[in-house]
């Protein structure tokens, strides 16, 4: 997983608020307002400032700084992963995380000039005219909802009012979760995405809240399934990826002055925030439980070899089970259950404010994203289950060739080498002969 931090520009700072937030390289410090505003000599002992590293740290409050970071340098450091990673057959996904007005929906769907998806849907549709030759083409294909209230609605399609939300969420046991009914549109062009990006940011919901006057009052998650077509060891073949482009409503505190829709609608969002924040802290127990317990293995393993009559610890720390995670718990996290801690590749991107009014929610942000760093996930390449058959069986025929050869030359010993030399010949005919039956089976 890769963790990014972004200060970004809002309300509170443009009017002159208090800026709490200085980034340095690759670590985040805020100052402690509840310590700073302490005169000097006091019995706190806490710390003045901060400190939070990450992969990437980028400043985009004011334009005239130094510092300041545009979109076109974010994606540069995170899209071109994100379309490597594409390329190659993996999952993807790109979600961002962070207090309502601080700039989430802005870096995911801002302006038609600075969209991290448009950027990305550019190189995609650049890599799609590349394919000139009859050998490999490309297919894209997308898909546009949003979750409100618990609910799934479809952002393509004309909803009906009468009966507005009537997708549900299904788990497929071997492609994982998935939305029943959900339009996916094929595009064959830029220009396409994007009118089909603009019809579904105007269906969806927003409302005024103290901080921002649109604010986004449901998570949207716009899904490019790309497919590549090519032709592998004279069969034809397909690596199909598929990336996740989330933008998550804003946490706001609840406030007795909205009305009963309001107060519901963030009640929902906080509840799958909540939700998200627990997968997120049960994974990287987990994986932090993982990596422990390996490394107790390995000098455990390497204690034996000394002392044969130690009792063992990796019997202790094999008894430790992996903590049950949530993922039902919200519509949220089960849909994105492969891309928190399973097969893909995710980018998370906190957003926060620099003012000082937003202290208490900046530090929640970034401890959250801190936390989430310690999640290990196992991407793989989406690819045709014959054909890596037939590549890792031909790589194996390859070796044993080499070992054959090599025994050949070495012919010290004749009785022991014809030996080896009729076992490897055997395994190499077996290969081959799974390799036969694969392309006739096709």
């Amino acid at each position: 997983c890769l963790f990014t931090f972004l200060c970004q520009r809002t309300r509170e700072s443009a009017e002159g608020g208090r800026v709490i937030v200085e980034v340095d390289d690759k670590v985040a410090k805020v100052r402690n307002i509840k310590v700073d505003n302490r005169l000097d000599g006091t019995w706190d002992s806490r710390e003045k400032t901060v400190a939070f590293s990450f992969d990437y740290c980028y400043w985009s409050v004011d334009p005239e700084d130094p510092k300041y970071a545009s979109q076109e340098m974010v994606f540069q450091d995170l899209g071109t992963s994100v379309l490597s990673g594409a390329f190659r057959g993996y999952n993807i996904c790109l979600f961002a995380y962070g207090q309502t007005g601080s700039g989430k929906t802005y870096t995911m769907m801002g302006t038609p000039v600075s969209y991290t998806i448009h950027f990305t849907l550019r190189g995609l549709f650049s890599r799609k005219d590349d394919y000139s030759d009859q050998t490999a083409s490309c297919r894209v294909k997308v898909s546009f909802l949003e979750i409100y209230n618990e609910r799934v609605r479809d952002l393509l399609k004309q909803s009906d009012r009468k009966k507005p939300y009537t997708l549900r969420v299904r788990e497929h046991p071997e492609t994982g979760p998935y939305v029943q009914g959900l339009t996916q549109r094929l595009v064959t062009d830029y220009k396409q995405v994007v009118e089909l990006l603009e019809e579904g940011i105007a269906k969806r919901i927003t409302a005024a809240t103290h901080i921002h006057n649109a604010s986004s009052r449901s998570h949207a998650i716009f899904t490019i399934h790309y497919t590549q077509a090519i032709l592998e060891n004279n069969l034809p073949s397909e690596i199909a990826s598929k990336i996740n482009l989330v933008d998550l409503a804003g946490s706001e505190r609840a406030d007795p002055s909205y009305c009963r829709d309001r107060i519901t609608e963030g009640a929902n969002i906080n509840k799958s925030l909540v939700t998200l924040g627990i997968v997120i802290s049960t994974l990287a127990q987990n994986s932090q439980m993982f990596s422990s317990c390996q490394s107790i293995n390995t000098i455990t393993s390497e204690g034996e070899n000394s002392h044969a009559d130690s009792p063992s610890v990796g019997s202790v720390s094999g008894t430790r089970r992996p903590a049950y995670i949530p993922y039902r718990d919200s519509i949220l996290t089960w849909l994105l259950k492969d891309s928190l801690g399973g097969n893909s590749k995710t980018i998370m991107i906190a957003t926060i404010s620099p003012a000082s009014s937003s202290y208490n929610e900046t530090m929640s942000t970034l401890r959250y994203a801190s936390n989430a760093k310690n999640i290990i996930n196992k991407p793989r390449v989406n690819e045709d289950a014959n054909v890596k058959l037939i590549r890792e069986l031909r790589e194996e025929i390859d070796r044993l060739k080499t070992m054959l050869m090599s025994f050949e030359l070495r012919n010290s010993s004749p009785s022991w080498s014809d030996d080896r030399d009729g076992n490897l010949t055997e395994l190499v005919l077996q290969n081959e002969m799974k390799v036969c039956v694969i392309y006739l089976m096709l």
